[in-house]
């Protein structure tokens, strides 16, 4: 692709990357989104395979087509209400685009134009995933998946734009990339009572400070301390007054591992924490799990061909070899049945200050020409 090219379909892509900023939607509540994906599509002439809205998959066949190839672009917006000055700001009122989301789907429908433009050099056919619900359970890989996106898919890859990164720099690893998640409950049933009469309660507050300390033991003393895991609680619900002791108390949180053996492995110890405790003090106590992803494993060959592709696009300057993130990602959904890859593209530097997820987040624009050539050169550069 020669630089001119590259360049107009660049600002092509800002345009796009724009309007889905302006027009954020949550995590399965995309349907204008996906309309608005699917009325371009129309127009590339590209196949719309059918998929339950708000995702929507494309199909482009191959010059060979013994090859598929998914390239994957994530939809979600988050429930955070947006600051700052920038032209494009979210339009609607406690909803914004905070993660990137906007600018994976603006890369991989500028892909589908230059790829849809220039046909007979696309050797693999090529699967377009827009996928809803990254952000939030249930997974919206997981719900493809069991439509059949990855039937006749041979290898997927997708991109996170990533402010951790510097701008300019293309991050890949192989095995763990991102962690695991699995969101918890832990309910804690004691019996209440007046604030000045504690021994005639089970109570059940202060039985949740021992099982939060208690929590941290299992990382630190029962995990090895060369494989990485967090337990965090985020989040407690208790009583209703300063003078009550509450007889019920729920707590929140998310373990995070890089493999799935110490993912089991804290799950099943965290119930004997929970409940051992519980018992000691005359109460009961639950664990409840809900929606688990497995970590990102990146496929060693398919690691190593990203690698290749970047020096051969971009140079070897470019490739940055990238620690695993304690971050997840549902993209582990399809590494789990295909081979594949998720790729970090960098943004980080002064118009990309702020983390994700941050009111003041915004991606450097400049970037998405790199992540559009990445997945162009991917594409162009695979050979069985």
């Amino acid at each position: 692709m020669n630089t001119i090219e590259l360049n107009t379909l660049t600002e092509w892509a800002i345009e796009h990357r724009r309007y889905f900023h302006q027009y954020p939607e949550l995590s399965g509540e995309e349907y204008e989104t996906c309309k608005y994906i699917k009325k371009h599509l129309d127009k590339m002439d590209i196949e719309i395979l059918d998929y339950e809205p708000p995702s929507i998959v494309g199909f482009l066949k191959g010059t060979e087509g013994s090859t598929t190839i998914a390239l994957r672009a994530d939809m979600d917006a988050l429930p955070v209400v947006e600051e700052g000055e920038k032209s494009y700001i979210s339009q609607k009122p406690g909803v914004s685009h905070v993660c990137g989301h906007d600018g994976h789907m603006a890369v991989l429908l500028a892909v589908a134009k230059w790829l849809s433009e220039h046909r007979m050099e696309v050797k693999p056919n090529i699967v377009f995933i827009f996928q809803s619900s990254e952000e939030m359970s249930p997974s919206g890989a997981e719900s493809l998946i069991r439509q059949g996106v990855l039937n006749e898919v041979d290898i997927i890859f997708g991109i996170h734009l990533w402010q951790p990164l510097q701008k300019g720099k293309i991050g890949i690893c192989s095995g763990a990339m991102m962690a695991s998640v699995d969101d918890f409950r832990i309910t804690i049933e004691g019996m209440g009572g007046h604030g000045a009469s504690p021994h005639e309660t089970v109570d059940s507050v202060y039985i949740s400070s021992h099982i939060i300390g208690a929590l941290q033991s299992i990382i630190s003393r029962r995990i090895d301390p060369l494989k990485p895991a967090v337990i965090s609680v985020g989040k407690i619900e208790a009583g209703t007054s300063y003078n009550i002791i509450p007889t019920k108390v729920s707590m929140y949180g998310a373990i995070r591992t890089l493999s799935n053996d110490t993912r089991h492995y804290i799950c099943s110890e965290m119930k004997k924490v929970i409940e051992g405790i519980c018992n000691s003090f005359g109460a009961n106590g639950y664990l409840e799990l809900f929606g688990g992803l497995s970590p990102v494993m990146n496929d060693k060959e398919m690691s190593h061909f990203v690698g290749k592709t970047v020096k051969t696009v971009f140079g070897t300057e470019v490739l940055v070899h990238v620690d695993p993130t304690m971050a997840s990602e549902d993209f582990s959904c399809y590494l789990e049945k295909r081979k594949g890859a998720f790729i970090f593209v960098g943004t980080g530097g002064e118009k990309s200050a702020y983390p994700h997820h941050h009111p003041k987040f915004d991606i450097d624009e400049d970037v998405l020409e790199t992540a559009i050539n990445l997945f162009i050169g991917l594409v162009l550069n695979y050979e069985e």
